[in-house]
């Protein structure tokens, strides 16, 4: 039995290399979660006006789809790779499971009941990885995998989205935050680096649990929690010092950096529109919180479109060869895709904050192109890379 697990991109494919050749049912599961995201966006389209025949289940549901659907699915996808135990594919299997469900417009109990299960599922995959590696980065995670089911177990418990969506950010952020924290380890340690960051997380956890009580208080405390980590991020991250290399080492870096600068915006949109604003204009505090208007719109796609696509656009080069068995060579192209993000949050969050709803949904369409030209650009190089002559170095992952 293995005493250390590695929960690195890199680690990852690492792990896939010694095992051969990739599963054949990880395909699917795969498979499932681009669908979950492609109704997702397709949903998210038609909530922002664009009149286009969508399923009823995917403009109702949109956010649980893309956050347990699409990223629970592909987050369990990883775990259990990494893991490289059967039973942990239960996890992706469910959430990919109550996706269909929820698009199908099945009845929503037994769906989310099959979130609830696959994020469950994830904590206890961290239960045995915090048995062989109890270090800060592993429990961090664990901490988002334990958001995720507070989030979900709202879920299925009748509250609305916008009083439990800070669960399931704590889902991402935490996961996401843990990894980068397995890779800083790379870079000199020092006590007032641990400090900072285990300080920037528990002002966010903070946050999170008053959002039970006071919601707006919550949302502004978390937001403080998320420039803190984004700042953090921001220096300690060994993508700041990647992003002066070439290739895709620099292209990884560029894409983390800028979704911490998103993260940072997020959070400063979540303090200011939750609480401070509302604390400033002398409303009452059982007004303060996002709500469900542009603020919030804003607020929750400078993180879930800003944040969490760069991270998925930097780490997919890695993420998807040790996944799918393939490799993916590397083009200054897909910087493309990247730019095209970028632009379309900004425009998103500009459409939002000055009511400019045609900027909004035209910016919306624009993210959506910016994902589906991600996905073809990333096909594209696995292509390219299956037609390279027999000897040829295939590269494409330092």
């Amino acid at each position: 039995m293995r005493t250390h697990i590695d929960l690195s991109a890199s680690a990852i494919g690492r792990e896939h290399a010694r095992s051969g050749a990739v599963a054949s049912w990880r395909f699917p599961l795969l498979v499932a979660a681009i669908l979950a995201l492609t109704m997702g966006l397709w949903g998210g389209l038609t909530r922002m006006g664009w009149a286009w025949p969508a399923p009823t289940g995917a403009i109702i549901e949109h956010g649980g789809i893309m956050v347990g659907g699409f990223l629970g699915t592909l987050l369990g996808l990883e775990r259990a790779v990494a893991l490289g135990r059967r039973w942990c594919y239960i996890g992706p299997a469910a959430s990919a499971a109550g996706a269909i469900l929820l698009i199908a417009g099945a009845p929503p109990i037994p769906a989310i009941a099959l979130m609830l299960l696959a994020s469950l599922v994830m904590l206890l995959d961290f239960y045995f990885i915090l048995r062989r590696r109890a270090a800060m980065f592993t429990l961090v995670m664990a901490t988002g995998a334990a958001a995720w089911v507070v989030g979900n177990a709202l879920w299925l418990a009748g509250q609305p989205i916008e009083q439990l969506v800070f669960w399931w950010i704590g889902f991402l952020v935490l996961t996401i935050a843990g990894e980068r924290l397995e890779l800083s380890r790379l870079l000199p340690q020092s006590a007032q680096k641990c400090t900072g960051f285990a300080a920037a997380a528990t002002l966010f956890l903070l946050g999170l649990a008053v959002t039970s009580f006071y919601s707006g208080l919550g949302e502004g405390l978390a937001g403080l929690g998320l420039v803190a980590v984004a700042t953090w991020l921001a220096i300690y991250d060994v993508a700041r010092r990647t992003v002066s290399g070439t290739g895709l080492t620099r292209f990884v870096a560029v894409c983390l950096l800028s979704g911490y600068l998103w993260l940072g915006v997020a959070g400063i949109l979540a303090a200011a529109y939750g609480a401070f604003l509302p604390l400033i204009h002398g409303e009452p505090a059982a007004q303060w919180a996002l709500g469900s208007g542009a603020n919030y719109d804003a607020t929750l796609h400078a993180l879930f479109l800003g944040f969490v696509f760069a991270m998925i656009f930097g780490h997919a080069p890695i993420i998807f060869p040790a996944v799918l068995g393939v490799r993916i060579v590397y083009s200054r192209r897909f910087y493309i895709h990247l730019l095209v993000l970028q632009i379309s949050v900004l425009g998103r969050i500009a459409g939002d904050l000055f009511s400019d709803w045609t900027l909004r949904r035209w910016s919306g369409l624009l993210s959506a192109f910016a994902i589906i030209l991600f996905f073809s650009q990333t096909v594209f190089a696995i292509r390219r890379n299956d037609r390279l002559p027999p000897g040829q170095s295939k590269g494409g992952l330092t």
